[in-house]
């Protein structure tokens, strides 16, 4: 369907292909739903008695603030866990059959905790199986610009049809990334053994016991998340462009996981508010801006 909600008060486009179906709401321009044509949802629901996201994009931080307040040369204020564009909503400047775009810029909201003029496009598009999502973001304004751009993706798990049926995460590039956790939300030095072995890794619930998995450097440009032993159930094939970092997080005992590519992370422990102090932030100059791009394709 054209432009869904487009005209009227429902703020949820509709775009589809011939291999799959996805709304996106005007709020966070948020994806809420990824079906298979025959109808199998793919995506978290967004219960909020569990977790209200379903795949919120994370800007102008990933992660939370030391006290939760950020600053650029000294001047900022209060930011929630993951920045603001989550919660805003977005103005919704394109809609059509297959791609919806919608954009975010700096407004009296945004100006006390981020001081910079900036411009978050966002394009969700379908062909065939694969849903590809591009965030572009630019310097509108005249001085340096540093910030943080991540995905945060959930999807079901078990997947539809491999109830009960161990789940596989595997790295395109068969590595063994060092795994890094959080201690009151911000990201701790220390690197663990990676929990792949030859690029894979079997989840389990008690692995989030600690709150997320984080793999700063070497998880790689892409991965499979299937049930190999669940004939009927689809498989999930990303492709990441420009987020170097991934995470992977369970709310205890949710039927989720998410699956979340990042540039940038949480602040260490014990920095301080700069988030151009933050592991892997990007600083545009005046003019300049950047791509993000994540896909998925189903199987």
């Amino acid at each position: 369907m054209d432009g869904q909600g487009m005209h009227g008060p429902d703020p949820v486009t509709r775009i589809e292909s011939d291999g799959i179906v996805v709304t996106v709401s005007d709020h966070g321009a948020e994806m809420q739903s990824l079906m298979t044509p025959d109808g199998r949802e793919l995506l978290w629901h967004g219960d909020p008695q569990v977790w209200s996201g379903r795949s919120p994009i994370l800007f102008p931080i990933v992660g939370r603030a030391p006290d939760d307040r950020v600053a650029i040369d000294g001047q900022g204020g209060e930011m929630a866990q993951h920045g603001f564009a989550r919660r805003m909503t977005f103005d919704r400047i394109k809609a059509e059959p297959t791609r919806v775009v919608h954009s975010l810029t700096d407004n009296m909201a945004t100006h006390d905790a981020y001081p910079r003029p900036f411009a978050l496009t966002v394009t969700h598009a379908v062909s065939g199986a694969t849903l590809a999502v591009t965030a572009v973001v630019a310097n509108t304004g005249r001085a340096m610009m540093p910030f943080c751009l991540g995905f945060h993706p959930a999807f079901l798990w078990p997947l539809p049809g491999a109830e009960g049926q161990a789940h596989r995460i595997t790295l395109d590039n068969g590595a063994e990334p060092a795994l890094a956790r959080l201690t009151n939300g911000l990201l701790d030095d220390t690197r663990h053994p990676s929990p792949f072995t030859g690029g894979e890794l079997r989840p389990d619930p008690a692995m989030f016991d600690a709150d997320a998995m984080i793999f700063p450097e070497g998880a790689g440009q892409g991965l499979r998340f299937d049930a190999p032993d669940a004939s009927d159930a689809p498989s999930l094939r990303f492709t990441f462009e420009n987020l170097p970092n991934l995470a992977l997080w369970q709310k205890p005992g949710a039927p989720f996981l998410c699956i979340e590519p990042w540039h940038g992370m949480a602040a260490r422990k014990g920095a301080g508010p700069e988030i151009a102090d933050r592991p892997g932030a990007i600083t545009l100059a005046p003019g300049e801006s950047a791509r993000f791009r994540w896909s998925v394709t189903i199987g």
